[in-house]
């Protein structure tokens, strides 16, 4: 048999979620204080789901807890599944903070079908009925079928791992794409842009091109007369503190939504987080193609980003999120790495960062280094910057033999293109 020291050391690598399991203990006999049941509560992660028809989940309790003999007594249990920022709540009813006398307190919570407290922060709760009762070594598994459920908001969970809590590990996305979003007027610019694999915002429709193009519109009627002289995409700037401008584009995109880029400008501006994320639920729901969250200001800070990006990713599902950085402290490319391991892989840049943004390639060569696929073509993209930059460095310039081709008028303003 293997060693249990062994044994709980290999579980301890095991990743699972973290809940709160709640319960009822009925009214002490003969107590007139007590006329209703009380609550308790524990943390657990021998959480698993059962079956889909019926609903049913389980959950696996040490035959010594307490709250063991209130749900076998009771035959009900519930479950609410802790976010990422509960590790306090996870820590409380673990019995981990001292002199907490009443676990409960400090949170909002709701009842259901069985009246069991059910916690209305955590990433979602269901309320549940023991129907079976298995014997499992020194524990029993509780099988309970669910009888109500609610899902109330969306945020990365809690994890418990190696004996503590935490959240997912950083990952980096396999294929990054970029979007040079300053603004090109010239068309042979614009092809030896896309032809690189960046998807370039042009001035007026032009031709298609290999990697396609965007432009900003102001109204639906823009938008329409983009779209169909052959833009691919259509771009929206939107504030979400201007009364209305929700709504505006919200009416606008309807029909092309899946060809309609929308961008949230000042999106990390101080105050502003609840405003964008009701922006980018809003947008999520329409399914965009994507949402762009812009720091035209550079006033962004990587926490900033990480911070926002942790609750907006998950909000926006399936549509992607976009970053556009400005690179003005020269901290832009921390900035991508941190929003690259926050869940986004798809940024607005600019051909040798002429107009502040974080430049076409300077992030493509990020990507290579942390082994990140893009379809850019570095050769392409370093070979147009070094001529784009030739003008103000002739000591960059290429032998005069070398074909050129003429630079892209890069330095008008986004939002003046609106207009």
């Amino acid at each position: 048999m293997v060693d249990p020291t062994v044994f709980r050391d290999v579980l301890a690598q095991w990743p699972s979620g973290v809940t709160v399991v709640t319960t009822l203990a009925a009214p002490t006999d003969g107590s007139p204080e007590q006329t209703a049941p009380s609550w308790h509560g524990m943390t657990a992660s021998s959480f698993s789901s059962v079956s889909l028809t019926p609903p049913l989940v389980s959950i696996c309790l040490d035959r010594k807890l307490y709250s063991h003999g209130l749900i076998s007594e009771s035959g009900l249990f519930g479950i609410s599944v802790l976010a990422k920022d509960q590790a306090e709540v996870a820590r409380r009813f673990a019995g981990m903070v001292p002199d907490v006398e009443d676990r409960f307190a400090g949170e909002s919570w709701s009842t259901a079908v069985t009246g069991v407290p059910l916690l209305d922060s955590a990433l979602g709760w269901l309320d549940c009925r023991v129907v079976h009762e298995h014997e499992g070594g020194d524990h029993t598994i509780f099988v309970g079928e669910v009888l109500a459920g609610h899902t109330a908001r969306k945020s990365a969970p809690l994890l418990f791992h190696s004996r503590g809590w935490g959240q997912f590990a950083d990952v980096m996305p396999d294929v990054a794409t970029l979007a040079d979003t300053s603004l090109v007027d010239d068309h042979v610019a614009a092809a030896e842009i896309a032809g690189a694999g960046v998807r370039v915002r042009v001035a007026q429709p032009m031709l298609t091109v290999a990697g396609g193009t965007s432009i900003v519109v102001g109204d639906r009627e823009q938008a329409m007369a983009s779209l169909e002289a052959g833009v691919d995409v259509a771009e929206w700037l939107v504030d979400p503190l201007v009364p209305g401008d929700l709504d505006r584009v919200l009416s606008g995109i309807e029909g092309i939504a899946d060809r309609s880029s929308v961008h949230l400008l000042d999106a990390f501006g101080a105050s502003r987080a609840d405003a964008v994320a009701g922006a980018v639920s809003a947008f999520a729901q329409e399914r965009v193609l994507e949402i762009c969250l812009q720091d035209r200001a550079g006033s962004a800070t990587p926490l900033a980003i990480r911070h926002l990006l942790q609750e907006v990713v998950a909000l926006a599902r399936p549509v992607p999120i976009r970053l556009g950085l400005h690179d003005r402290d020269r901290l832009g490319l921390v900035k991508a790495i941190t929003a690259l391991k926050s869940g986004v892989s798809h940024f607005d840049t600019s051909a040798t960062g002429a107009d502040g943004a974080v430049s076409t390639e300077d992030l493509v060569c990020l990507l290579h280094e942390v082994d990140v696929t893009s379809p850019v073509d570095v050769v392409a993209v370093a070979d147009l910057s070094r001529r784009l930059r030739a003008p103000l460095n002739p000591a960059e310039a290429e032998p005069a033999s070398a074909p050129t081709a003429p630079p892209p008028a890069i330095l008008r303003e986004q939002l003046g293109a609106a207009g």
